[in-house]
């Protein structure tokens, strides 16, 4: 069956997936973990997308980010990759690439916002990579937190919808955050990231397929219903 293409579409929220081929380490230290953020940074800018939140892990790292146009975040991807690539095959005297095949993503309704957030905060000690999120350096927790200001994030409109001042908002956030997912919010975001879905209410999905020839939800199991004319 052939793979359909990836999600990608102008204006929208996306969440991102991509891994170490092979289960291998993307970054091994805190000097890898910089230069990653480094070239991300620098790839968001030249292809105008605004990074929203992401996590870094030792073997894979999840994105939220809004594309400008469609062909603004397979470049995105494709610029990191050579970037940092580049810096890591250097380092460690190594060839060829990193990645797992090809990068996964789903589109969001903004309302995901803030889950899609507290998955990647809870997601290093999820992988037992980190006691809590405000241990974890290397995601947008503290920035979102008010620990620090991460100047790389672009802030979307849906996180101001948290509170009337920065400290309601930080407040909310934090207690999203400390409360956690539950094993459905977990499932739901997770499958539509890896399958490439879009993952919104059903009038947001049927709006995005307006103007979209990809199919953007996952086929009922079992065989097609058999029409009988009448």
């Amino acid at each position: 069956m052939a793979r359909l293409p990836r999600l990608s579409i102008a204006g929208h929220l996306h969440h991102v997936l991509q891994r170490g081929a092979h289960g291998q380490a993307v970054c091994r230290d805190t000097e890898d973990f910089e230069a990653f953020l480094s070239a991300l940074d620098s790839a968001a800018e030249a292809n105008h997308v605004a990074v929203h939140g992401y996590v870094v892990l030792a073997d894979h790292f999840h994105l939220l980010v809004t594309p400008a146009s469609a062909e603004g975040l397979p470049g995105l991807m494709q610029a990191l990759g050579r970037s940092y690539v580049r810096y890591f095959n250097r380092r460690y005297e190594r060839r060829g690439t990193l990645w797992e095949g090809r990068f996964k993503s789903a589109v969001l309704q903004p309302r995901y916002l803030l889950p899609v957030l507290t998955y990647f905060d809870t997601h290093a000690l999820r992988h037992g990579e980190g006691a809590a999120p405000a241990d974890y350096a290397w995601s947008t927790h503290a920035h979102y937190s008010g620990a620090r200001v991460d100047k790389r994030i672009a802030t979307h409109p849906a996180y101001w919808g948290l509170g009337n001042t920065p400290f309601a908002r930080e407040a909310q956030y934090q207690a999203a955050v400390q409360e956690g997912l539950n094993s459905v919010q977990l499932g739901e975001i997770t499958e539509a990231v890896i399958g490439g879905w879009a993952l919104g209410d059903a009038a947001f999905v049927a709006d995005l397929q307006k103007n979209s020839a990809r199919r953007l939800t996952k086929k009922a199991p079992g065989r097609p219903a058999l029409h009988v004319k009448t």
